[in-house]
């Protein structure tokens, strides 16, 4: 038997103030886009904006349905529409904002599981890493220079 260690790398900025004024501006557009979600049933919010390499910004909420869980996140609203209508363009960052009409969430909310299988995807397709950054709705911004940090044992085509 082999003992394998794995470590991931997160950056954590106490707010929003402290980021690049590009990356605060794409936050911006994330917690615009959470004020669109349609959550009635969850009662969480989600919202992400996607820079793209050729200067595109695209944005998503979280949408929700009666027949849960066949609605969709925001990560991959925003994710498959820069697929779909930009396929040549690489995704550069990801700005993500979670929030709670119950509660308010003041620490950084990472993408779910499919979310981040979803990114991964992407990231392997453009062989080039995705900067994610990720927060509640006040409070400390988490980023990640890649994917593979949030997602260590990714899986891909190499095993189909």
């Amino acid at each position: 038997m082999k003992e394998k260690k794995i470590e991931s790398t997160l950056y954590v900025f106490d707010s929003i103030n402290e980021l690049s004024n590009q990356v605060k501006a794409l936050m911006q557009k994330a917690i615009e886009a959470r004020a669109n979600a349609y959550a009635p049933y969850s009662n969480f919010t989600v919202g992400t904006a996607i820079l793209l390499d050729n200067g595109q910004i695209v944005t998503g909420s979280n949408q929700e349905n009666a027949s849960y869980p066949s609605g969709l996140c925001a990560e991959r609203t925003a994710i498959y529409y820069a697929g779909s209508q930009f396929p040549e363009a690489k995704m550069l960052l990801i700005a993500i904002t979670a929030g709670s009409k119950r509660n308010q969430t003041t620490k950084p909310i990472p993408p779910c599981g499919a979310c981040r299988q979803a990114i991964a995807e992407y990231e392997i397709k453009q062989k080039t890493p995705i900067e994610i950054y990720f927060m509640g709705e006040t409070g400390a911004v988490a980023k990640s220079n890649s994917l593979a940090n949030l997602l260590p044992f990714v899986f891909d085509k190499s095993v189909l």
